[in-house]
């Protein structure tokens, strides 16, 4: 048997992703990146591995436990590859860019590698894109970045858009006083919707499983349960950044969820939409490691894989055949009109082989 294999098998979580769709992909990353540089954010491109303690120290732990890591036979030293960009952004920002004024805002797109697949997601190997606005973490930011989520996802195509928010420091801020043990079960049984694992605990907590709905009724409820008025700066403020797209996503409100969001701060939203299973992307606020402690932040990453899987970003592949002898100048109008024009190598060549939709007959493109 050959030593050679011809097989072209791929490992686990891995794939090719083959024309039109990778076409597509492109095509998508390139309107999320363009909504975003309308808003500001200027692109930055990490490279995919680093050194481990860096990466690591910058992760949060189940990110660092996703990383594949390998020994650089240059340095010798331990390397890992990304599981996510985000951390990536956040040592630009605060090291390269510390001079930089704030905020800044920064985008990016690229593959991150995780070392095991989940049940949700097979894919090891994924596309990430995502912006970052480094320096606050204010109602303002958010509004903005969650409009610019909305609008990349549009113009990528998406349909039904749904925002999910969530409060993920709600129940520290609510039991300042209570000890470390029974706050870590507090937060496991309300992430879990336990009513009765919270009741053993605190049955005042037991409100905040039922505020869990579409978003409106969920403030009303949380109002309702915020008696002393602990929580009204922190709604009034979640109300103000639903508001930047209200009426164009549906919004809903689970105020304890804190699965993925365990570095997030004040605010968190994960995003949806209709025909795709699952999220297609995550962000909120969180604390950003520099030189002199930290510095707020909030961003949102987009998950590519998800959209392009359920067809809502191919778009129309629009070809046009140009048979041998086609004139080099009127080739050169048409692609200048955005045609994907294809030109026939030979006499053998034809539309259909090329996959065409459209073949130029005497000067004018014509369907096929």
């Amino acid at each position: 048997m050959s030593g050679t294999t011809t097989t072209g098998l791929l490992p686990e979580g891995f794939h090719d992703r083959l024309p039109p769709h990778a076409d597509a992909a492109a095509a998508l990353e390139r309107r999320v990146l363009d909504v975003a540089r309308l808003y500001g954010y200027e692109r930055v491109d990490p490279p995919l591995a680093e050194f481990e303690e860096s990466l690591g120290a910058r992760l949060k732990a189940a990110s660092a436990k996703d990383a594949v890591r390998f020994t650089d036979p240059a340095s010798r030293r331990t390397l890992a590859i990304r599981p996510d960009i985000t951390a990536q952004i956040g040592r630009i920002a605060a090291t390269r860019m510390a001079h930089h004024p704030r905020p800044v805002r920064l985008s990016y797109a690229g593959t991150v590698l995780k070392l095991r697949a989940s049940e949700l997601r097979p894919e090891r190997a994924m596309r990430q894109i995502g912006c970052e606005l480094i320096g606050r973490d204010s109602v303002a930011a958010a509004r903005e970045i969650v409009t610019v989520a909305a609008e990349a996802l549009e113009a990528a195509g998406a349909t039904g858009l749904a925002l999910d928010f969530t409060l993920p420091d709600l129940v520290e801020q609510l039991a300042p006083g209570m000890a470390p043990e029974q706050l870590t079960a507090l937060r496991d049984r309300l992430d879990a919707k336990d009513a009765a694992g919270v009741a053993a605990i605190d049955p005042a907590f037991l409100p905040l499983i039922e505020a869990a709905g579409p978003f409106d009724a969920a403030i009303a409820r949380l109002r309702a349960h915020d008696k002393g008025g602990a929580l009204t700066s922190r709604l009034d403020g979640l109300v103000a950044v639903a508001d930047a797209v209200a009426g164009k996503v549906a919004l809903t409100l689970d105020p304890t969820e804190r699965h993925g969001f365990e570095y997030q701060s004040w605010i968190g939203f994960s995003l949806f939409a209709r025909g795709v299973r699952g999220e297609i992307g995550r962000g909120g606020s969180y604390s950003v490691i520099g030189a002199d402690g930290y510095e707020p932040a909030v961003g949102m990453s987009l998950f590519v894989d998800p959209i392009l899987d359920a067809g809502l970003a191919n778009g129309e592949r629009r070809r046009l055949f140009l048979p041998v002898g086609t004139d080099p100048v009127l080739a050169a109008t048409l692609r200048a009109e955005g045609w994907v024009a294809v030109a026939a190598l030979d006499a053998d060549d034809s539309a259909a082989a090329q996959l065409c939709t459209h073949a130029l007959v005497e000067g004018v493109p014509v369907a096929v």
